[in-house]
């Protein structure tokens, strides 16, 4: 038998490495769905609930392993569906390569079902690389070049199949006119600014008395060489979120996460720097770094397309962040006055101290900053953690210290709901022998995550090391938009769009064999956590939780102080528990470091 055009597709997938592709099926795959049968499943499909999932779960996997995603779809609504996914990997700057299906060939232009134009649907999302593959002869440069471009220019690009192309024999290009050959392999390189360009650098840093560090995930092979530098520089360091887990938060002088979801450490050292180093992050919240005329900037950056954003920066390095650091370094002096670096460790220390505080203070029924609290001191040295969009973000940024060779991740820049149990399903089949754990709202569980349950049930048993736990943050709202329109736009919380249907979700992951585990109590917590933790197989822990608990920001403007109290006077649902909650945890920002908890009734 010949080898038709899909044989060939995963053929050459197998040549560059990819051992998963996730997916789900439908006829504008049909080819490719036969040639997995031939091809005895490998690359291995995995069979998600959605393609939206699939991509997800893509991006998930690109994230932990640091390879390339690869997700596959049906033409028409398949395709459609995948294009959340695959914003939220360029947008966040992550490789995936999507395969998709189209009508055949004799069918284009003719308004038949299911046709959609694919190059115009993607042209946005795979912006760097889109094409359709209308004869055989040009396939494995099509398929090879957006391979090459997702690892190189870490995007989305798209390949465009037809149905019946899909089942043509496979015929390479040949030595002639208007043929286009291949080839495999991506060579990494890894540019170094000019000397010129690092002196300035070391220059404006070796001026600064008061140095800050920002991180991004640009920086996370750079870790050796950022500590070397904070150690010269007396410097502190912020994380942008993507950049959570690029250094250890056991480092006093890591102030932890910078911005709406960050630190008050954080807060307080871009406030008093007098000078800025960002490395490998486009932290896009410009009101949470210095003031423009308070601090001199540099920025190291591997992206020319990304460097001078954010910040007017007097020297903008493009490179690889660990090769322009090793360049750097030798010319950085060590300051001999750790004044400043003594005070954003106090400053760091204060701040677990407020967040032990708060997640201590009782709520009804349990407080979702002690649920993820209790976890921290729980969590296994090499864990994967992701957490969905919303207020869970918040306490993952917050409560989660990162050490060893913990990951995380979230979605970014495009912060879509969503993606919290996909991810860590991408991650389990990226690194199967490392503990996984979701955290997530109720909002987003509704959304994505009660059918991937579905996903995680059907292949742990391929795991190395079968622990995914995904934990639940029920507290029946849409949390972050009802803070967000009461602090934003002092409106009430609008029940019609923030109240969420409670469902059993424990009850229905036991209904697909998975571990089940329900907490209503605030002493049930720890339990839950050691629990889950020892499980045989994917665990899902439902966390009773209080919604009226605030995700206060680092700092609260008057202006979002007025508006949260006219969403009061407006009528909120809430009123009492969001200011009950609120004065609660606010209060512990100003407590001496005593360890003593304050609230308006005398619990503890």
């Amino acid at each position: 038998m010949s080898t038709k055009v899909s044989d060939h597709v995963l053929h050459r997938l197998q040549e560059w490495g990819v051992e998963h592709v996730f997916g789900y099926a439908g006829d504008g795959i049909n080819g490719l769905l036969a040639a997995w049968g031939r091809a005895e499943n490998n690359p291995q499909f995995v069979q998600a609930r959605h393609e939206e999932m699939a991509a997800f779960e893509a991006v998930g996997y690109a994230k932990f392993s640091g390879r390339v995603g690869v997700c596959a779809a049906t033409s028409g609504p398949g395709a459609i569906h995948l294009l959340n996914g695959l914003y939220d990997a360029k947008l966040d700057h992550v490789p995936v390569v999507a395969i998709v299906g189209q009508t055949n060939r004799s069918a284009m232009g003719g308004s038949y079902q299911q046709e959609v134009d694919l190059l115009s649907l993607f042209k946005d999302v795979a912006s760097e690389y889109c094409e359709m593959v209308t004869v055989p002869e040009q396939l494995p440069n099509v398929l090879d070049r957006a391979m090459r471009t997702a690892y190189a220019r870490r995007t989305v690009t798209a390949v465009i199949i037809p149905a019946d192309v899909q089942d043509l024999p496979y015929e390479a290009p040949t030595h002639a006119f208007k043929m286009v050959p291949s080839s495999l392999g991506l060579t990494h390189s890894a540019p170094i600014p000019d000397d010129a360009e690092i002196r300035r650098a070391a220059e404006v840093l070796n001026a600064g008395e008061r140095v800050a560090i920002l991180l991004g995930q640009g920086a996370r092979h750079a870790r050796s060489q950022v500590e070397q530098l904070a150690e010269l520089l007396g410097a502190g360091v912020a994380k942008a979120l993507l950049g959570k887990d690029v250094l250890p938060d056991t480092l006093p002088y890591v102030t932890g996460s910078i911005g709406l979801l960050g630190t008050r450490a954080s807060y307080e050292l871009m406030r008093d720097c007098d000078t800025l180093l960002t490395i490998g992050s486009s932290f896009p919240y410009t009101q949470f770094l210095p003031e423009f005329d308070q601090a001199r900037a540099v920025q190291i950056d591997i992206d020319p397309f990304m460097v001078g954003l954010r910040y007017p920066f007097e020297v903008n390095l493009v490179g690889d962040a660990a090769k322009t650091l090793d360049a750097l370094l030798p010319l950085v002096e060590l300051k001999p006055d750790r004044s400043w670096q003594q005070t954003v460790v106090k400053n760091a220390t204060r701040w677990w101290e407020v967040m032990e505080r708060r997640a201590a203070l009782a709520a009804d029924p349990v407080n979702p900053e002690h649920v993820v609290h209790a976890l921290d001191a729980l969590l296994p040295d090499d864990v994967m953690l992701s957490a969905d969009s919303g207020s869970s973000a918040n306490w993952y940024a917050r409560h989660l210290r990162m050490r060893g060779q913990m990951r995380g991740s979230l979605s970014g820049n495009l912060a879509t709901m969503g993606p919290g149990v996909p991810y860590a399903i991408g991650a389990k089949f990226a690194h199967s022998d490392r503990p996984a754990i979701a955290i997530v709202g109720d909002g987003a569980m509704q959304m994505n995550g009660l059918a991937e349950l579905i996903t995680a049930a059907k292949y742990y048993r391929q795991w190395e090391d079968p622990r995914l736990i995904v934990a639940v943050l029920n507290n029946r709202d849409l949390n972050q938009v009802t803070w967000e329109l009461r602090a934003m736009e002092g409106a009430p919380q609008f029940l019609p769009s923030q109240e969420l249907p409670d469902i059993p979700y424990a009850r229905i992951a036991e209904n697909l064999g998975l571990i089940s585990i329900s907490v209503e109590k605030p002493d049930q917590v720890d339990d839950a956590w050691k629990q889950a933790l020892h499980a045989d197989r994917p665990c899902l822990v439902e966390f009773r939780t209080d919604p009226a608990v605030p995700p206060i920001p680092p700092h609260a403007d008057w202006a979002q102080m007025k508006a949260t109290a006219s969403a009061v006077l407006h009528g909120d649902s809430d009123r009492t528990g969001m200011i009950r909650q609120g004065v609660k945890a606010k209060i512990q920002e100003f407590l001496p470091g005593s360890g003593k908890s304050v609230d308006d009734g005398g619990e503890k």
